[in-house]
């Protein structure tokens, strides 16, 4: 028998066999077969010693009567199963162990002498605290959930250490009140349900021996090694798997079998340890934070030191078992509580998520119900957060290579298609020890450009009338405000402030020069606000309508900024709309030929295309590719002005667009800028090609003042009678799809400066809420034809 090395016990061990002896009375007084026989001869053995229903306090006791005890749990120790069974008596989370089975007695032999059984990662503190909950449960009726897994952890014959799951049966045990028992109140059962580290309070309750555990329990083993084993293999390789879904259902789902509660919801919050702040974190399908709610907050503004500590600093749990309680003890929580309780939180578990002493964020659990998580379940976070840690690592690692991914597509100019380039440059200077290798310019020759884009017309016209309306309306404001004034304040400055501020509104009706605005601005608030600012303080309707005048300002820059908020606003969308759609397409344009695309926003989406064999020498190239590519383009086009024409009705400003295709069928070369990170075109005789691309949307009709671009039209711009005859074929083509109309004009460009003999077809737009096939090939068109 193994003794426990506890020095301390809420329990005075009564070892008793008396609900067993019972049970035998029972059977002998039924006087019907050979087990009424069997049950009086054993009472008979044993009725010399009664200790063994009494209670045994000594262990040379158990030593003494082990044949007897044997013959007592007969029925619960199964000669057919011993060498089966790993079984033997014991007292729950107490190392007194005793009658084993046969197959329990040979993995204690082959552990040899020296080897102490003990359970793993079990203390002395969680021994009490968990024996005072087994008299909270038993005698108090009391529902706390304590169970977590526990293991022995013991070597083969080989050394090889294998790990045993403890499973106890606590049928044959019984909890009484001592003298020394302290009486527990109702209110002492929620502030233990608090205080699980608060070993002092538990042993305050529950004093030493000053309850009776009379009984015995049986202690089943069951080889884990494999499970545990493949756990731990689990947690290493999640590090390193690719990244598996993480979501809402999937996690709630779990922690409500491990915790048995219905109404369990989990959440997660990011932690940003650069700006020490708490921050949502964009997963596949979104997992809910309950800490912010859709605000990002700095931890330490939104937490009180008390919380903010034992998460961030400490990196230990913050547990609430009662929100509500917790609000009215703790006043300086306010902010926290009543967001939690807003949520109809009322008990909650906070667990901090650490790799490398690095804290990731904050795994939540959460209670509609209080007191339902508490100090006590939360010990069994225990057992799962290593593999949530590993998960969401490896998440983060996969969000910084999508990160990085935009970076390189946003920000930088390296495009896929011409990477390889870039890479094998780089791995001459890498493999170079020397460091003496220069660095080679990045050429492309002998590609041909596509050029197109997609303008808003007049933008600068509507950004003007949004400055000249936003500073009429500040400025007919800042009139009437000082009207009042002027009625009930005989001040001659303040007359004075109403004629300037109608000189200026007048000025800015006739004429917007580029520094009106400015000019404006400064004077409203350089002379105009400090002047209402002194007014303020005067109280009664005047306070009133300044303040009024003040909450309708933009409080960025203190100016009525209605719209050119929209204005910007709308720009924006679109702008971002006309881009998604042009790289979504683009990715499948990839799939004929790779081919180098870059594009730019600026009041309007712009972009440039380059195909050759040289930006992918390994595939056989043929000019059927180009023209694929030129077909592909004129059906985006088509799209961006369908997209465009869905959007329009939800945009907070009414813009036209315009659209644009520039056709070269030159050959040009294009060269890495180190200097400028881009691809520009390379020479002086290429240079034509962007001298066109810069002049050509402004150009007009010949002989008239009409821009060759129109909105709800697509506008293309040629040179050569052979690209009037292949874009005349596209057109055909997309007109008998229903994306193009019948009336194609044919226009002759202005000429420009560098530039003449330019030519233009322009056909319109068929707008339609959903295009049947988004991109017909050139095969299609030569399939059409035949």
């Amino acid at each position: 028998m193994k003794t426990t090395d506890y020095t301390e016990n809420p329990f005075k061990l009564q070892i008793s066999f008396h609900k067993v002896i019972e049970s035998l009375e029972e059977i002998a007084l039924t006087d019907v077969d050979y087990r009424a026989n069997y049950a009086k001869a054993l009472l008979k053995e044993i009725e010399p010693f009664p200790e063994l229903r009494d209670g045994i306090a000594s262990l040379a006791q158990i030593e003494e009567h082990s044949v007897l005890i044997q013959y007592l749990l007969a029925d619960l120790f199964p000669t057919a199963l011993s060498n089966n069974e790993i079984k033997a008596v014991s007292i729950p989370f107490q190392d007194i162990t005793f009658n084993y089975s046969g197959r329990f007695t040979r993995i204690m032999d082959q552990a040899g002498p020296d080897f102490d059984i003990s359970i793993r990662n079990f203390d002395e503190h969680q021994f009490y605290v968990f024996s005072c909950c087994m008299i909270l449960n038993s005698y108090y009726g009391q529902h706390f959930d304590f169970a977590k897994p526990l293991f022995y952890d013991i070597p083969d014959a080989d050394g090889i250490i294998k790990h045993y799951r403890i499973l106890y049966n606590a049928d044959f045990i019984e909890v009484i009140p001592t003298e020394k028992a302290v009486p527990i109140t109702p209110e002492d059962i929620l502030l233990l349900a608090d205080s699980f580290d608060n070993l002092e309070l538990w042993k305050e309750k529950f004093p030493n021996e000053s309850w009776i555990l009379k009984g015995f329990g049986i202690m089943t083993l069951f080889d884990a090694t494999i499970e545990s084993s493949i756990s731990n293999l689990k947690s290493t390789l999640l590090s390193l798997e690719e990244k598996s879904e993480i979501n809402q259902e999937n996690l709630t789902s779990i922690f409500r079998s491990i915790y048995r509660m219905s109404d369990l919801e989990i959440g997660f919050t990011a932690f940003n340890a650069v700006e020490a702040k708490f921050v949502s974190i964009p997963f596949e399908k979104g997992i809910k934070s309950h800490i912010l709610a859709d605000d990002n907050t700095d931890c330490d503004s939104f937490l009180c030191d008390c919380s903010y500590d034992t998460l961030v600093s400490e990196q230990k749990y913050f547990i609430i078992s009662d929100v509500q309680a917790y609000a009215d003890e703790h006043p300086e929580e306010a902010r926290f509580t009543t967001h939690l309780l807003s949520q109809n939180i009322r008990s909650c578990i906070f667990a901090p998520l650490v790799k490398n002493e690095r804290i990731l964020g904050v795994i939540e659990l959460v209670s509609a119900q209080p007191r339902e998580l508490n100090s006590i379940n939360a010990n069994k976070l225990d057992f799962v957060l290593p593999f949530l840690v590993d998960t969401i690592d490896r998440h983060y690692s996969d969000l910084q290579n999508q990160i990085d991914a935009i970076i390189q597509k946003e920000y930088t100019a390296i495009h896929p298609s011409v990477y390889w380039k870039f890479r094998d440059e780089a791995l001459l200077h890498v493999a170079d020890r020397t460091n003496s290798l220069a660095f080679k310019e990045i050429v492309f020759k002998e590609v041909i450009p596509l050029y197109g884009q997609i303008d808003i017309k007049g933008s600068s016209t509507a950004r003007n009338e949004a400055i000249q309306k936003d500073l009429t309306t500040q400025l007919s404001l800042l009139q009437t405000l000082f009207g009042y004034i002027g009625k009930n304040m005989d001040l001659p400055v303040v007359q004075q402030n109403v004629f300037e501020l109608g000189q200026l509104e007048k000025q800015l009706q006739l004429n917007l020069k580029a520094d009106t605005e400015s000019q404006i601005q400064n004077y409203i608030v350089d002379e105009i606000h400090p002047i209402l600012e002194h007014f303020k303080s005067n109280g009664g309707n005047v306070n009133a309508l300044i303040l009024q005048y003040f909450e309708a300002l933009d409080p960025k820059i203190n100016m009525i900024y209605a719209a050119r908020k929209d204005f910007d606003k709308t720009l924006s969308v679109i702008n971002k709309k006309m881009a998604y759609i042009l790289d979504q397409k683009q990715e499948m344009a990839q799939t004929y030929f790779p081919h180098y695309y870059e594009r730019f926003k600026t009041d309007g989406v712009e972009h440039n295309l380059y195909i050759g064999a040289s930006i992918a020498p390994q595939q056989p190239y043929n000019t059927i590719y180009l023209s694929n590519l030129r077909l592909w383009q004129l059906q985006a086009m088509c799209e961006l002005e369908n997209e465009y024409f869905r959007l329009r009705p939800s945009l907070p400003y009414d813009l036209d667009v315009t659209s644009l295709i520039l056709v070269f069928s030159s050959a040009i070369s294009i060269r890495f800028r180190m200097d400028e990170k881009r691809f520009d075109v390379d020479g002086t005789y290429n240079a034509r090609y962007e001298v066109v691309k810069k002049r050509i949307d402004k150009a007009n009709v010949k002989g008239t003042n009409q821009r060759i671009t129109e909105k709800g039209k697509i506008t293309i711009v040629y040179s050569q009678n052979h690209e009037e005859t292949e874009y005349r074929r596209y057109i055909e083509f997309l007109q008998h799809k229903n994306i193009l109309g019948m009336d194609v004009e044919k226009l002759e460009v202005e000429d420009l400066q560098g530039v003449t003999g330019l030519r233009a077809l322009r056909i319109s737009v068929l707008y339609q809420e959903e295009i049947e096939k988004l991109s017909y090939t050139y095969q299609d068109l030569l399939e059409e034809l035949n």
